[in-house]
């Protein structure tokens, strides 16, 4: 094809306007131009999302119908003597939630109960009642010299109990690689925030949960007397709950989790004879949370200074690069360090 002559090629841009299209003509009327873009439309909408989600779902979740389940089991004084009663309870009591939940129509549930009444599910405490909690051993729990106990955050209930678990499991086989005589509790032993809710930004149900843990490890050194070490490894919320617990705990160690915060500035603050360990994963999105604590209507909102920075004075080991939920991923550089601490072989932990 030949090429276009020069003054052809001028006389099609006159024709042809910046747009592409021909210009209008002069006897035409002109478009309206279109109204200007409202910028704050979007806003809106983000904010009615947020509250909408923030409010009307846990509402929601609220009107849910219960659950029915027995109350929990009556339990003997707990001593290393009456573990295997206690647990053989639990285990009964959650085989008869199971049945009501089934008769209930609730499946999922009734599926969760049951996996907790089998022979090798070890349960110092049960409760199928609501969201429901559990609190679960895994290994010799009279003869341990090491005890973990894993404290869990947010969306934690029996109806997920199953990868809570899986955390404490993947935990006990690290321990046992070096030293058999070690136990590891899962404790869901209070109500956990929904993740997107306005509850997970406060510490109110850390507040309600903070007196049932303090009770728990008193309970807990009543069995194992006080020589055994007692690590708290504290999750995400989890973390919010073991630091409003913190001034009454018997614990050698305080492992804060891919933390929001504790709602206190220092880990001098936290008023506790533990040593404080801070570990979150590169990849982990909590980091991400603005580290802020301000009055919002009488409400308290937000936790404060970031457990991870070196103003809060934890002692920071390395977590890999794992996400929000990778702390007990098998391999990974974060397991190996929590059983390094577990086992109070801090001189081989390594530091972020």
């Amino acid at each position: 094809m030949s090429a276009q002559p020069a003054g052809s090629r001028a006389a099609g841009a006159a024709r042809v306007g910046a747009g592409g299209t021909p210009p209008a003509r002069a006897s035409e009327t002109p478009q309206p131009e279109p109204p200007p873009r409202r910028t704050h439309t979007w806003r809106r909408a983000t904010l009615a999302t947020l509250i909408t989600t923030a409010v009307v779902l846990p509402l929601s979740a609220a009107a849910r119908p219960e659950i029915p389940a027995p109350a929990p089991a009556t339990l003997p004084h707990l001593t290393a003597a009456t573990l295997d009663k206690a647990y053989a309870a639990n285990r009964e009591n959650a085989a008869e939630a199971s049945r009501m939940a089934a008769a209930h129509g609730d499946t999922h549930r009734a599926t969760a109960d049951r996996a907790l009444a089998t022979p090798t599910r070890d349960l110092l405490h049960f409760d199928g009642r609501g969201e429901g909690q559990a609190t679960e051993v895994f290994g010799d729990l009279a003869h341990a010299d090491h005890i973990a106990v894993l404290v869990p955050g947010s969306d934690t209930s029996l109806d997920t109990y199953a990868r809570f678990r899986a955390d404490a499991t993947a935990l006990r086989r690290e321990l046992n690689h070096t030293e058999p005589r070690t136990a590891v509790i899962a404790w869901l032993g209070y109500k956990t925030p929904d993740t997107i809710s306005t509850t997970v930004t406060t510490t109110g149900r850390a507040d309600q949960a903070a007196p049932h843990l303090r009770q728990f490890i008193r309970q807990l050194r009543g069995i194992v007397g006080p020589t055994p070490t007692v690590s708290l490894l504290c999750h995400s919320y989890g973390s919010v709950v073991c630091a409003r617990a913190a001034s009454h705990l018997d614990a050698t160690d305080l492992v804060l989790l891919g933390s929001p915060g504790t709602g206190e500035d220092t880990a001098t603050a936290l008023h506790t004879r533990a040593r404080v360990w801070a570990g979150r994963g590169t990849d982990d999105w909590v980091a991400e949370v603005p580290h802020i604590k301000t009055d919002l209507f009488g409400t308290t909102v937000g936790f404060g200074t970031d457990p991870m920075s070196p103003s809060f004075g934890a002692s920071r080991f390395a977590a890999g690069d794992g996400g929000h939920s990778g702390y007990f991923d098998p391999g990974s550089v974060s397991l190996t360090n929590l059983a390094r601490i577990v086992l109070g072989r801090t001189s081989e932990v390594t530091h972020a």
